[in-house]
């Protein structure tokens, strides 16, 4: 039934606890789960200004989220992808599940807060409502 799932990360445990559900169905299923970590565009044009560090290390956090959850899902033996982009959270997000042919978007309803925060409530009505693709909103 699914053969590509895609899970949202922004770092925070409620899109550890959405990973897991991912891995459940990605062991299910046989299916490839790709792990996600968007660099909000409008965080990144605010920071852009005060030099390319900042941005660089909102994608080196981007990277360690996504690492972190392929890495358990390798490790369950679940095939897993890791990507970072820089973009609109929910475009972002509906364009990749589009350009990997994404069965699934399995994702939080609640995010991290503070600086840097992917609002992943009102992203995640957002890829609901806006996109093609079954999404599971796991409610932490």
């Amino acid at each position: 039934m699914y053969d590509a799932i895609l899970v949202p990360t922004d770092g925070s445990e409620a899109a550890m606890d959405a990973a897991e559900h991912a891995f459940s169905h990605g062991e299910r299923y046989d299916a490839t789960v790709h792990v996600l970590a968007v660099v909000d565009q409008a965080e990144s044009a605010s920071i852009v200004g005060r030099g390319d560090e900042k941005l660089e290390s909102l994608r080196e956090a981007g990277d360690e989220s996504t690492r972190r959850i392929v890495d358990e899902a390798l490790a369950r033996d679940v095939d897993a992808v890791g990507a970072v982009e820089v973009g609109e959270p929910d475009r972002t997000i509906l364009r990749y599940a589009d350009d990997h042919d994404v069965d699934l978007v399995v994702m939080s309803t609640h995010g991290r807060s503070g600086v840097g925060r992917f609002l992943m409530g009102s992203t995640t009505e957002q890829v609901i409502r806006d996109g093609d693709v079954p999404v599971l909103a796991v409610q932490r």
